[in-house]
């Protein structure tokens, strides 16, 4: 899961939902981007690019929160 300095999160959802959000997190706990806002979204796979060309190499942590539930992943940036 390592990348540099992109990477495309992809997720699939079953039915069409809104208030989709997408939020990456530092190992901290802050947050160091906003991808979807309350979004609505179609039933099917999506992908959303996260650049983390500004952030420096470490592990971060997205959340993914869809119709009260939430997903969390790590993944790592390296340089």
């Amino acid at each position: 899961n390592p990348f540099n300095p992109s990477t495309q999160i992809r997720f699939g959802l079953p039915s069409a939902s809104r208030n989709v959000t997408l939020h990456v997190y530092d190992v901290a706990g802050r947050r160091v981007a906003t991808l979807l806002d309350a979004q609505a979204l179609p039933a099917g796979w999506h992908e959303v690019r996260f650049d983390a060309s500004a952030l420096a190499s470490g592990v971060y942590v997205y959340t993914l929160r869809v119709s009260g539930s939430t997903l969390t992943r790590a993944f790592t940036l390296t340089r």
